[in-house]
């Protein structure tokens, strides 16, 4: 089976994520500035989440152009890692409406890390299906920030217990580590395209 319905399913899924996120910003009844002070830690969040949602779309579209085709076992784990990414726009207006505090940062937290984790066995389910001298294998190579970012995740859910504010900025950290452009799959994408 090819990729194009699982890449459309998808694409389809992360475009109403990112509707029901921007729809639970909620709009101010005043004209004044001050009207939005309560508003700043969800827009925060939603800013943060964004993030994230724009990343694992990335690297999810990136990961299915590498793909050559597609398994019961690979359809399972994406829609694994969906599940998990649909449950960002609930953390997102919990943890905001909260103002960051320990209940909603640590399951914020545990949201991002479950979703870490789909996206690694849907990736993994693919280059076992493809073999480890596929280009995707290739391209994937040690994977340094596919496993640091889990461990990262823990020490924010850990943190939030005591210090939430570490615990955002830990998340955000992460965020920032995969928007530095991943090169591996864009240079075989290219090698891919030019043959």
């Amino acid at each position: 089976m090819k990729t194009n319905r699982l890449e459309a399913f998808s694409d389809g899924v992360f475009a109403i994520i990112i509707t029901i996120m921007v729809l639970e910003l909620k709009i101010p009844h005043h004209a004044d500035i001050n009207a939005l002070r309560p508003l700043l830690p969800i827009f925060i969040t939603y800013i943060l989440s964004f993030i994230y949602l724009g990343i694992y779309w990335n690297n999810h579209h990136h990961l299915l152009t590498l793909c050559r085709q597609v398994s019961g076992g690979i359809m399972w784990a994406n829609l694994h890692l969906l599940f998990w990414v649909s449950l960002f726009p609930f953390v997102t207006g919990w943890m905001g409406e909260n103002q960051f505090q320990s209940i909603p940062s640590a399951l914020y937290g545990g949201v991002l890390l479950m979703a870490a984790i789909a996206y690694y066995i849907l990736q993994n389910l693919i280059i076992k299906m493809q073999g480890r001298t596929s280009k995707l294998a290739q391209a994937i190579g040690a994977d340094l920030k596919g496993k640091i970012s889990p461990v990262l995740y823990a020490l924010g859910i850990a943190s939030s217990f005591y210090r939430p504010w570490i615990a955002g900025c830990i998340y955000s950290l992460v965020a920032l580590m995969w928007l530095v452009p991943d090169r591996r799959l864009q240079k075989v994408l290219d090698s891919s395209s030019s043959e």
